[in-house]
């Protein structure tokens, strides 16, 4: 199934949650947060301004990307959780 999100919104998969610490700490799934980062999946077309313009989005499929801890709308789809989340949500752009 392809999903295509709409207007300023776009498709993230998060990325999977630590299961270490950096001591080396195995954590029980009760103790692991949510990653706050994830891969960019699909993008809208882009926002629509006042005037009637579309200003086109400033991340792109497959881009890492830092988001808000309660951003987005999390979705199912084929087996795969993914988060529907407008633009303004994304923080940073993770670049290598």
């Amino acid at each position: 199934m392809k999903i295509r999100p709409l207007a300023d919104k776009v498709l993230v998969q998060r990325l999977e949650a630590e299961t270490k610490t950096i001591g080396g700490i195995v954590l029980p799934d009760s103790a692991k947060e949510k990653p706050q980062r994830g891969k960019i999946i699909s993008v809208g077309a882009g926002k629509t301004l006042d005037d009637g313009t579309v200003r086109k989005l400033q991340v792109k499929k497959g881009d890492a990307v830092l988001f808000t801890s309660y951003a987005g709308t999390e979705v199912k789809i084929d087996d795969k959780e993914y988060l529907i989340m407008s633009e303004s949500d994304i923080m940073a752009v993770i670049e290598k």
